[in-house]
């Protein structure tokens, strides 16, 4: 227990540490499998038994991680071009929202990344909504702006990806190429206004060792899926965190 307490940093107790070691396995796996939904489920987890302070910081190097073993495994189907777009704009968008002192309500936020990614989804795409350097520039700059303040905006980074017609291995090639730049970005601008990294570390590197084991199990399983089942349920996940988002916007107190 004492070697286990080195885990832990003031304000986490050693269970909560080890639950969200486990856990990180499997949002992980659920992400490498179906391109998303991870991110979200270990950002409640985390919201839960991490102190506030240290959610959305220690969230975005958990998921930078994440994300890294991710395309490790799928870097060949990444679409670079689309990476690229992304990237500019997320440069920009980080930088906002570091820059940004007062942020918006939270429920706020996630009113509108849920009603964003239904209306996406399941509502008319108008032009500047269909594949093209401009829409993926514009959700690199956007999404990297709200991950300051909302955590786990990999759902609006799928949802961009989703008009881009790509296959299930250029899906979650790209969204993790994509969130390992937003991640990157967003842990060095936490880094820049003074959030002490140090002494999560050991915990962080636990957390990310079980995230690639997490990864492996689940592109293993992503590479099974027949290609309808995949995006069945790739829509139905993005659905169901826009519901899950638009519902706690309403009952937060």
């Amino acid at each position: 227990m004492d070697l286990f307490a080195l885990l832990t940093p003031d304000g986490v107790s050693t269970l909560a540490a080890g639950a969200i070691i486990i856990i990180a396995f499997f949002t992980s796996a659920l992400t490498a499998a179906f391109g998303l939904g991870g991110g979200l489920a270990l950002l409640a987890a985390m919201s839960v038994l991490f102190p506030p302070a240290a959610v959305v910081p220690i969230h975005g190097v958990a998921q930078l991680g994440s994300n890294l073993s991710r395309f490790f495994f799928l870097s060949r189907h990444a679409l670079w071009p689309i990476v690229a777009w992304f990237s500019a704009g997320a440069v920009i968008g980080s930088f906002l929202g570091a820059s940004v002192a007062v942020a918006l309500p939270e429920a706020v936020l996630r009113f509108g990344v849920g009603v964003f990614i239904l209306l996406t989804l399941w509502g008319p795409k108008p032009p500047s909504l269909r594949a093209g350097g401009g829409a993926f520039f514009a959700g690199g700059a956007v999404s990297s702006f709200l991950t300051m303040f909302f955590g786990a905006t990999g759902p609006i980074v799928a949802t961009i990806l989703s008009v881009a017609r790509l296959d299930r291995m250029q899906t979650v090639s790209t969204h993790a190429a994509c969130l390992v730049v937003q991640h990157s970005l967003k842990t060095v601008a936490f880094g820049a206004i003074g959030f002490a990294f140090a002494p999560w570390a050991p915990l962080i590197l636990a957390i990310v060792l079980t995230g690639f084991a997490g990864s492996y199990a689940g592109t293993r399983l992503l590479k099974r899926l027949p290609e309808g089942a995949f995006k069945r349920g790739f829509r139905f996940l993005l659905s169901a965190i826009a519901v899950y988002l638009i519902g706690a916007s309403i009952f937060s107190k």
